[in-house]
Parts: structure tokens; C-alpha cells; sequence
């Protein structure tokens, strides 16, 4: 099948290009914003992209505020560090309630009974139920142009 991304030619219910890699692991993406208020938001375009030096990536699609951001890559930018907790099977169920639309003024680990452990390296909890954690400095954010009206792609980096 041939099919172009921008023309949506591809005549099935769903956009195939969200298959093509899968599985896929998903980045459980952990944050806080200036006032040390904790985001905790699921990320299925993640992943290792090197290992020298060791360097992660997520993307991002736009969020409902002003500046266009979604809270975590806002967290990210604002302070520098993140963490990226791998979701497993058995913390599914939290990861759901993670990915719902709630206010950034709400602690999204204490929403969904999860429990913050402190970092060695980064000012941001990492998960305690997830077996793997890589604390994060941000490196970059790069925003990828989209044809689509809803907007903006931006890759970050740390």
C-alpha cells in the first residue's frame, strides 16, 4: 500500500502510520513546573535515540494552553530535568488516569496513588512502581511543522 501522509489517500478507519512500529514502549514522563507541582503524562512516541552520550527523546503534540505547550515539555523547558519512567503492564491501569486532561495545578502521581520516589541526579520524583527511571537534563526542543489545523509536533530532547 502507498499512501501520502499529508493527503490522507489511505482509505482505512485509522491512520496506519500509528502502527508501523509497534510495540512501542511508553514514556511515562515525569515533571514539575516552578512551583514544584508534579506532571506525570504518558508518551508513546519515545524513545532511546543514542547511547553516547546516553540521550532519550518524546514528542509531544500541542496542548490547550496559551503558548501552544502541552504541561510536561512547558515543565521541561522551564526547569531543565525530567524523568522517563518506562509504563509496564502492571501500572497500566495508572497510566490511563495519567493521560487525562487535568488542571496543572494537579499532581498527577497523587492523582493516580502512585508513589514519588526522589531522584539521585534531577529535582523530579521518579515512579517507585516502574523498574526504570532515567533522570533527564533537557537538551533541546525542536518544533516540527504539521499541515494538519490542530498544530505543532515538538521533540524534546534530554
Amino acid at each position: 500500500m502507498f499512501y501520502e501522509p499529508v493527503k490522507n489517500n489511505h482509505g482505512l478507519s485509522k491512520n496506519p502510520f500509528n502502527s508501523l512500529v509497534v510495540p512501542r514502549p511508553i514514556g511515562w514522563i515525569s515533571s514539575i513546573d516552578t512551583e514544584g507541582i508534579v506532571n506525570l503524562a504518558p508518551y508513546s512516541f519515545f524513545n532511546a535515540v543514542c547511547y553516547r552520550p546516553p540521550t532519550v527523546m518524546f514528542a509531544s503534540g500541542s496542548g490547550s494552553g496559551p503558548d501552544g505547550m502541552k504541561d510536561s515539555l512547558r515543565n521541561i523547558e522551564a526547569t531543565g530535568e525530567f524523568v522517563c519512567n518506562l509504563a509496564t503492564w502492571e501500572t497500566r491501569e495508572q497510566m490511563n488516569q495519567t493521560s487525562a486532561s487535568v488542571s496543572s495545578k494537579t499532581d498527577e502521581m497523587e492523582l493516580s496513588g502512585l508513589t514519588p520516589l526522589s531522584s539521585n541526579l534531577v529535582n523530579v520524583p521518579r515512579v517507585a512502581e516502574t523498574p526504570v527511571n532515567l533522570e533527564c537534563r533537557y537538551l533541546k526542543s525542536v518544533l516540527v511543522p504539521s499541515w494538519e489545523e490542530k498544530g505543532q509536533i515538538f521533540y524534546c530532547s534530554g
